[in-house]
């Protein structure tokens, strides 16, 4: 009976691995508990293209792609076969050649009648032309999806051949304003501007689509509304199998925002472009400036002391004059490029617009001439201004006699001003606060818009060669922004230039700080200190000291000067530099202040620098200086 039993199972096990092996749809293989292969059926060998020989006693792995054995899926599945009772997944496979295809694997494991594990069951089943047609599917639904998202975007609809509107989309409805019932069956000429259908330019674009296979172009279209928007448009002729003509295919998007956003944008890298411009100008002016200053007080220094020892010579007297006369005129055109680059020295008080205009009336009538009129127009309200009137006084006139300069037959120039709070410093480019606008208008020739955009650029003038040096508006808007305010030109041609001048409000608690001079001032000899490291400075300044009656002990760098105001206890007057290298004048004056508190320290300086604290409080000596100059500081600094 067990014989039996056993023949039965026999001829069972036989007709089971028959019915395994003629399964050419399946790949079914066991594997033992540690995934090596114990069996191979006939769609195993035709899904993975080994044989059995080739592939028993191998581990199931190898049928995994690399990116996927590196992660552990194959022990993974395994593993859950065993926790859960069965694995089942899709993905990648290997085949013996080396090519891959898309997988639907189920694991089972098998076990004993007591629960021990004998291996696994797995069948594997080639679903890559399924994954293909759902991958084709997919990007299809895809792209459909994107029409329909930006469907409201564009404008899409169909045109007969002889262009009559056959449908219409929602994103049509949107940018032009027609319900489907109203524009279908009507001709597509009707989106264009008059001028367009003139010029029979709707016809065109149909020609070029048939000729060319397409049409794309930007132009102005109609709204129903008889608003204008900026179009960019595609046409598409239509062909049957035929060959024939079914019509076209015409998509169009409204592009105004964009372009206005775009030319918004060029428009402010050119004000960025500008801005940095100015600015690396006026670093360069500043600093050429700041040089020529220290050649200037060497020039006038000397002039000074040779002057006193010629005196019975007129004819060297008279070579002296002349090139004091024209070392005064280099000292205005530094102090004009000092403004430019916004690092002059400003003695900032409230000003009242109508009194100084008032006050340089009888100057600006005679350097005007007769053939210009002039106008103000002040109210009664309007506030002071925090400026220096001196500054403010030369870029008034120098703005006067530019507007002369444009008006050669004659003409009026209006000076007005208005009170005006600044809330918005984004639209305005000013700090939000209260200002001055002060205009000074004319009637003259007027600016073109490239001659406008140049016109602030240092040393640019349309003048002629000698007779300006092209520093003058520069000048202006240099002293207006240091001043925190803004310098504006607005002209066009043949309709007069006006400029306007935004000054801030002086408030309540400004005061002026006029500088005290004395002509007549006592000063006893002194032992004073003189420190700059440009040679040729330090030797005139001393030469002008000396001249004066004081001893001058020099040095050439503040460490120096530290070392030399330590050994000579009796140094009753420090006069230093500011633009030092590794030790500035500023460093130096809190240096000697820790060392000997009591005394008196002078800083010269080419230009304006911001400084904080003990040494903003010094006396300053603003160069190029004269004697007379030294004579007043000292006295000043020596109260």
């Amino acid at each position: 009976m067990s014989e039996d039993r056993t023949r039965v199972s026999a001829i069972e096990d036989g007709r089971f691995r028959l019915l395994i092996d003629a399964v050419i749809d399946y790949a079914i293989y066991m594997i033992d508990p540690d995934g090596i292969i114990t069996s191979w059926n006939a769609g195993a060998r035709r899904f993975k293209g080994y044989e059995e020989a080739e592939i028993l006693g191998q581990h199931f792995s190898r049928f995994y792609t690399d990116e996927d054995r590196r992660a552990g899926l194959p022990q993974r599945a395994l593993d859950t076969a065993i926790v859960e009772g069965r694995f089942e997944g899709e993905g990648w496979r290997v085949r013996k050649d080396g090519t891959r295809f898309w997988s639907h694997v189920v694991i089972d494991p098998i076990l004993d009648p007591s629960g021990t594990l004998l291996g696994f069951a797995k069948i594997t089943r080639d679903l890559t032309e399924r994954k293909m047609a759902e991958e084709i599917l997919k990007q299809s639904e895809q792209q459909f999806r994107l029409l329909v998202q930006s469907v409201t975007d564009y404008a899409i609809y169909m045109l007969s051949p002889d262009g009559r509107v056959s449908n219409w989309n929602p994103g049509a409805q949107r940018i032009k304003g027609y319900l489907p019932e109203e524009v279908i069956g009507r001709h597509f000429s009707m989106f264009y501007t008059p001028e367009d259908r003139e010029a029979q330019e709707p016809q065109r674009t149909l020609d070029i689509a048939v000729r060319e296979g397409r049409f794309e172009n930007r132009g102005w279209r109609m709204r129903k509304d008889g608003t204008r928007f900026l179009a960019h448009v595609i046409v598409d002729p239509i062909w049957g199998d035929t060959g024939t003509l079914l019509g076209f295919a015409k998509i169009t998007r409204d592009i105004t925002e964009a372009t206005q956003a775009q030319q918004a944008l060029e428009q402010t890298r050119e004000a960025l472009f500008q801005a940095q411009k100015m600015q690396a100008i006026g670093q360069l002016s500043g600093g050429i400036a700041h040089d020529f200053n220290n050649l200037l007080t060497v020039i006038l220094g000397n002039l000074e002391i040779v002057r006193k020892r010629v005196t019975d010579n007129p004819k060297v007297t008279r070579l002296i004059d002349n090139a004091t006369q024209g070392a005064l005129r280099g000292v205005s055109l530094t102090q004009r490029m000092l403004a430019f680059a916004r690092r002059q020295e400003l003695k900032s008080e409230p000003v009242q617009i109508p009194a100084l205009v008032e006050g340089i009336s009888g100057l600006l009538r005679s350097s005007l001439g007769p053939s210009v009129k002039i106008e103000t127009q002040f109210p009664a309200d309007l506030e002071p201004v925090m400026a220096d009137l001196n500054q403010l006084e030369l870029a008034v006139l120098n703005l006067a006699t530019n507007a002369r300069d444009a008006m050669p037959d004659g003409g009026t120039i209006n000076f007005g001003a208005r009170n005006h709070e600044v809330t918005d410093s984004v639209s305005s480019s000013l700090v939000p606060g209260h200002y001055v606008c002060l205009s000074i208008a004319d009637t003259g020739e007027g600016m073109d818009e490239a001659t406008l955009g140049s016109a602030m650029d240092p040393f640019f003038t349309t003048k002629g060669v000698g007779k300006g040096t092209g520093l003058g508006l520069s000048m202006v808007h240099g002293f207006i922004e240091q001043l925190g305010g803004r310098f504006i030109l607005k002209s066009q041609k043949d309709q007069g230039t006006t400029a306007e001048l935004w000054l801030p409000v002086a408030t309540n608690g400004s005061v002026v700080q006029a500088l005290v001079r004395e002509q007549s001032v006592a000063v006893p000899r002194l032992c004073v200190l003189v420190v700059d490291d440009d040679g040729l400075v330090l030797t005139s300044t001393s030469l002008l000291l000396e001249d004066l009656g004081h001893r001058v002990i020099s040095a050439p760098s503040g460490a120096r000067a530290l070392e030399l105001f330590e050994s000579e206890p009796e140094i009753d007057l420090v006069i230093t530099d500011m633009a030092m290298p590794q030790m500035s004048g500023a460093q130096l004056a809190n240096a000697i202040r820790g060392m000997r508190p009591g005394v008196p320290i002078i800083l010269a300086t080419g230009y304006a620098e911001r400084l904080e604290g003990f040494a903003a409080q010094l006396p300053r000596l603003s160069k190029p200086y004269t004697q007379l100059n030294l004579v007043e500081v000292i006295a000043q600094a020596m109260k």
